[in-house]
């Protein structure tokens, strides 16, 4: 008999091959953190940094959480609190901790829902099944699994319909409905491989695979597990490779396959050091497989060696799966080595736990039952109660109700006057505000495309002119005959010449920088910023991350762009600073703008009561985009200047 593996793959494990270019982007990353301030970025970085850590140093990933989370709270910063959550979520579920990410993921949730957000819902609903999954209740799972399907197909998300079938078709393998099961899970390779969502495609492998495990359909089995061992190699995904080493170690042992047996016994031993040891029934499992290996090549003490290995970790932390499996290993070993004895001692520990977790299973059955049952009765009490109570007391209510009826009438009607009021005052407010923003996008769109025209008109018209005349002044020196003195003032004159045309097509270029509407905000602003550096005025050090193939509206990249532009000036006017960061960073919808400078700085509180024109028209272009502005600075400390819009 063959003891089915039943390791349930969270949605989203990671894995923890690092490389070069990982230990370069992390430096870079300690190193933002090391000289970054306390805003909304630096929170970005810690998620980062956590991130990386996950599944390679768990530890290491909560702390850096920790430390975001604590920011979050300081900053209030509630629109970053859901990711914290979830990542404490990953960080727990990855330690085997199932109560501490059951305890983030209901805050998830919640965090979700304040905001509005259903995709932060769906992310969670997730995460919920899984773990009230591996919590071994089943009810729950099934239900919040249901809801996070109806939920994740609702808001078309793509990135987890393949995670959401591979759920379905394990609840359905522990309704024991495994064809259905294998159904979806086949939905969940397909749309894996659609989607490229290798996570959710691993998902979907692994639970067909043990349906297929679960009808004794091992021929089945294999070629999954072995798609799933290559995939889980290609996406370097620990756990899919280990958990497909497993299943296929049962599977080979179980059709005699001595061959390929080997050959897995050989790699998960070549992999050993990779997998987590704090996955307790899958180590203990391993064992087995070493046993399984060693007995088909009647090497039985070996074999028994290792199953005792295996026995011993299962027993410690009570795996009863892996105990189950061992018992009955170790009993087909002691009749192979014709010890009658030991086998019906091995025989007898299996019944006697078999019997246990049946009895266990009964009693949590019978329990629940009565649990309902009283729950019921005391539904039904309570209601007849409600109803003798309410024939007693209506009456009193018709009495009562007769005598209020009008009070309430009268403080209904008032309320909804002053509700009125407050709406259409409302209202009236709501239109100025609009009527306000309408006038600054006409002021600004009208003044960028005065920009332009007088850009074009500069450089096709003047330009044309004054370069046509350059040309025609070197054709007339040719046929000239100077003396000296006139043939030095023409070289200064044609000198000249130059200069305007060079200072005309700068003053060009500043209006409409060509850059921007060639190539793009990213572009546009790294040829702004090395202008500044060539110029020696100010040392600018520019960072884009998300930037290479970001679709963003024009006019939104022009605002952007006199809006640094405006910063940076302001941080050569009036800051006296020597060098300046600017960061541009796309993350989904969101276009974060980060300018820091080590200017003298300034007491934030001026800025309520500013009328320059320069950050006028810095708040004027952020409200047209309906982006958020954070200022932090303080005298003799810098400036940092964040914003945040909606692309």
């Amino acid at each position: 008999m063959m003891q089915q593996i039943v390791l349930f793959v969270f949605a989203f494990c990671c894995g923890g091959f690092a490389c070069q270019a990982q230990d370069d982007e992390m430096k870079a990353l300690l190193q933002q953190l090391k000289a970054g301030k306390e805003d909304t970025n630096r929170i970005n970085i810690l998620h980062e940094i956590q991130n990386s850590y996950l599944d390679v140093d768990n530890d290491t990933a909560l702390y850096y959480n920790k430390q975001a989370e604590g920011l979050i709270d300081k900053l209030k910063a509630e629109s970053q609190r859901h990711r914290c959550y979830h990542a404490f979520v990953k960080i727990y579920h990855a330690k085997f901790d199932n109560e501490k990410a059951l305890e983030y993921c209901l805050k998830g949730i919640d965090a979700g829902k304040r905001g509005n957000n259903l995709f932060q819902q769906a992310t969670s609903y997730r995460a919920l099944f899984s773990i009230y999954y591996n919590l071994r209740k089943k009810d729950s799972a099934i239900k919040y699994g249901a809801y996070a399907v109806d939920l994740t197909e609702k808001i078309k998300d793509s990135n987890n319909i393949a995670t959401m079938y591979g759920n379905l078709c394990r609840i359905y393998q522990g309704m024991e409905l495994y064809e259905k099961g294998i159904e979806f899970g086949k939905k969940g390779i397909a749309d894996g491989e659609r989607y490229n969502d290798y996570k959710g495609m691993l998902i979907s492998m692994n639970n067909v695979g043990n349906c297929y495990i679960s009808l004794s359909r091992y021929k089945d089995a294999i070629v999954i597990f072995e798609k799933q061992l290559l995939a889980g190699q290609k996406y370097k995904r620990i756990r899919s490779v280990f958990n497909a080493l497993l299943n296929l170690g049962s599977c080979y042992y179980n059709i005699v396959d001595k061959e390929n047996l080997h050959r897995i016994a050989n790699q998960m031993r070549s992999m050993q050091s990779t997998f987590d040891e704090a996955d307790k029934a899958g180590t203990s499992f391993m064992y087995s497989v070493y046993g399984y290996d060693a007995m088909f090549q009647k090497k039985y003490p070996e074999a028994e060696k290792e199953m005792l290995t295996g026995l011993a970790i299962a027993e410690k932390d009570s795996v009863t799966s892996s105990m189950e499996t061992l018992y009955l290993a170790l009993s087909t070993l002691k009749y192979c080595q014709q010890d009658f004895k030991a086998a019906n001692y091995y025989d007898e520990k299996w019944s006697a736990l078999d019997k246990s977790l049946r009895n266990k299973e009964i009693s949590e059955y019978a329990l629940d039952l009565e649990t309902k049952y009283q729950t019921e009765n005391k539904i039904a009490k309570i209601k007849l109660q409600e109803s003798e109570l309410k024939e007693k007391s209506i009456i009193n209510y018709i009495l009562i109700g007769g005598a209020a009826a009008l009070a309430v009438i009268s403080l209904l009607l008032f309320i909804n006057y002053r509700h009125q009021q407050n709406l259409q005052q409302q209202r009236i407010s709501e239109l100025e505000t609009e009527k306000q923003l309408t006038a600054t996008e006409a002021v600004l769109q009208g003044e960028e495309q005065e920009r332009s025209r007088l850009a074009r008109d500069l450089h096709d018209g003047l330009g044309g002119m004054l370069s046509g005349i350059k040309y025609s002044f070197n054709a007339m020196k040719g046929n000239l005959i100077m003396t000296p003195e006139n043939a030095q003032a023409f070289e200064r004159s044609m000198d000249m010449l130059d200069s305007s045309i060079k200072e005309m097509r700068r003053v060009a270029h500043n209006m409409m920088p060509e850059a921007l509407v060639k190539f793009g905000l990213d572009a546009a602003l790294k040829d702004f910023c090395n202008d500044i550096n060539q110029s020696g005025a100010l040392q600018v050090s520019y960072q884009s991350i998300g930037m290479g193939n970001a679709d963003i509206h024009q006019t939104v990249s022009i605002t952007v762009y006199r809006i640094v532009q405006e910063l940076i000036n302001n941080s050569i006017k009036h800051a006296a600073a020597k060098t300046v960061i600017v960061q541009l960073a796309k993350e989904n919808d969101q276009l974060n703008i980060t300018v820091e400078d080590d200017g003298i700085g300034f007491d934030v509180s001026s800025l309520y009561v500013a009328k320059g024109i320069g950050w006028i028209n810095i708040q004027n272009r952020v409200e047209l985009l309906k982006g958020k502005l954070d200022v932090q600075s303080q005298p003799g400390a810098g400036t940092s200047v964040f914003i945040e819009i909606k692309t």
